[in-house]
């Protein structure tokens, strides 16, 4: 089988090549523009280039000749996802493409959330996606070429960084091992799900080639669905750290007074992301092996070892939040005992 990944480096791209190589018999190229520190594995094949010089992709694709399956693992916006039809059309004999659950619409009436539930887009990124599945969907629907989608969840590799309220940075690992508060949006039992990226990559090249794929999309999201709260624990054990000092404050609240480091709860981190894997363990053998626990400790290994965590001690904005926060509790004592004395 010869694969074509457009991309290969990346977060879930390198797990990709590596469960393709691992597969026999198969031929991996990567497509991208050579600025990734992470090399390809021997005997991976590298044409240079940016796909979104669509004249030039386009163009240098034509000369590359015929592939039985492409992944697209850096396809998100619309105009990407013509330059890939226009490339591509007739000429493979599948496309995979990497989608998001952020293209659900939230919050959703059933859960788990199943591949059918309402596509409307939570944020820019998941509406893109949308428009994205859409062009592809026509496609395949034209006869171009035959589709796979698959939507991955939040997923994380050893080497990186642990999700907390706030999206990214790591000062607040520094804050659990300093035994300071930690903020947690709402009350923290919204539950949210993570997928190691080695997991995530079985599942894209299990649907490379599958005849059982062609046509569908699936979900591959972790398995385990954890409260922030037990996340914010499990983080501390990975750490060793003390029980941490969880300081809940409503997500609308934050999302207001920190629009730069709150957006992304107000979007995403508010509502219950949990998924229907089903179909992917069913027609993939999608499996999650890795649990957060583990993964956790993993990532916070590589951090130390790197020396990645980044001190607390200079993160004032989120002092002041607390500060704010701890006094606003105060005036509403006080003024309840008032009104109730």
């Amino acid at each position: 089988m010869n694969v074509l990944l457009i991309g290969g480096t990346g977060l879930i791209s390198t797990s990709i090549t590596r469960s393709l190589l691992g597969m026999g018999g198969v031929s991996v190229t990567h497509y991208n523009r050579g600025r990734s520190d992470t090399q390809p594995p021997e005997g991976v094949k590298t044409i240079r280039g940016d796909r979104k010089d669509f004249a030039a992709f386009e163009a240098r694709m034509a000369e590359a000749g015929t592939w039985d399956c492409v992944i697209d693992m850096v396809g998100y916006a619309p105009e990407e996802a013509e330059s890939v039809v226009r490339a591509f059309r007739g000429r493979i004999g599948q496309f995979v493409f990497c989608s998001t659950v952020d293209v659900y619409d939230q919050p959703v009436a059933d859960l788990p959330i199943r591949e059918d539930a309402p596509r409307a887009g939570r944020n820019g990124y998941g509406r893109d996606k949308v428009r994205c599945e859409d062009v592809l969907l026509e496609a395949e629907r034209r006869g171009d070429f035959p589709l796979t989608i698959l939507r991955p969840a939040h997923t994380y590799r050893d080497r990186g960084a642990i999700l907390h309220a706030f999206g990214g940075g790591t000062a607040w690992a520094d804050r659990l091992r300093k035994n300071k508060p930690v903020i947690v949006h709402g009350d923290g039992n919204s539950l949210w799900t993570a997928c190691h990226a080695d997991d995530v990559g079985t599942a894209f090249a299990a649907a490379a080639g599958n005849p059982a794929a062609l046509g569908k999309a699936y979900n591959v999201a972790g398995d385990e669905w954890l409260t922030w709260n037990r996340m914010y624990r499990l983080c501390a054990d990975a750490l060793g750290a003390p029980a941490p000092r969880l300081v809940h404050i409503p997500t609308d609240l934050l999302a207001r007074v920190t629009p730069k480091q709150g957006a992304i709860l107000a979007q995403n981190f508010q509502f219950n992301n949990v998924f229907d894997n089903g179909a992917a363990h069913a027609d993939l053998g999608f499996r999650y092996t890795i649990p957060y626990a583990e993964g956790a400790r993993r990532v916070v290994a590589h951090l130390d070892a790197d020396g990645k965590i980044e001190s607390s001690d200079e993160q004032a904005w989120y002092d002041r939040l607390l500060a704010s926060w701890e006094r606003a509790g105060e005036v509403v004592r006080t003024a309840t005992a008032e009104s109730t004395a």
